[in-house]
């Protein structure tokens, strides 16, 4: 339990004392609870997981059921996107990993938008499945066809669209890093534009 929590705290790029004080705990009893020295109360786990941003079944859960996380088909998020084109996350959520895997389709002549760049340490790769996708990367754009895949550092401005008159699907693996933060837990990123 001390390892996620301690996990969580450094994705989240908060020290003990912003933790401490996001959860109104003492920064000794966070300390030995990180340290596998105290058994906190559930209060304790309570505002720990509140100052996490996370449920507290996440810090109480034994570790060897995060071995398997199945997401049915029908748990999937899709979102239908302004523009007409829909994202899907394929991907179960899993604490303390920045990893997402999209699927998105893009109706024809579809521009999703340019998309902000993402904290250094970033990374996205990119597979057609079928249609034609205009991968923007800074300044740089190649069109890629079904079967294409393509991989870019994520930390610089990057863009998708559809130039074709068919419809465009493709795959998104993302490693997303979240930038440190000094107030608060940080917010979940989601890779944009997939």
């Amino acid at each position: 339990m001390g390892r996620c929590i301690q996990g969580l705290r450094h994705d989240r790029g908060l020290t003990l004392q912003q933790l401490a004080d996001a959860a109104e705990v003492s920064v000794s009893m966070l300390s030995s609870v990180e340290r596998g020295q105290k058994a906190p109360t559930v209060v304790v786990l309570a505002r720990i997981a509140d100052g996490l941003g996370v449920p507290l079944a996440e810090l109480v859960a034994r570790p060897e059921d995060h071995r398997l996380i199945v997401r049915r088909a029908a748990d999937q998020d899709a979102v239908e996107e302004p523009g007409g084109w829909r994202r899907t996350v394929l991907t179960p959520v899993v604490p303390g990993v920045n990893f997402e895997w999209i699927r998105t389709t893009l109706p024809p002549g579809c521009d999703a938008g340019r998309f902000p760049a993402y904290a250094p340490g970033s990374h996205e790769f990119i597979a057609v499945e079928s249609g034609t996708l205009r991968l923007t990367v800074a300044d740089s754009a190649v069109d890629l066809g079904a079967g294409d895949s393509a991989y870019f550092a994520a930390d610089v401005t990057h863009a998708y669209a559809n130039p074709s008159d068919a419809p465009c699907t493709y795959h998104v693996a993302a490693l997303i890093m979240r930038p440190r933060t000094r107030r608060g837990p940080a917010r979940p990123a989601t890779p944009g534009g997939r």
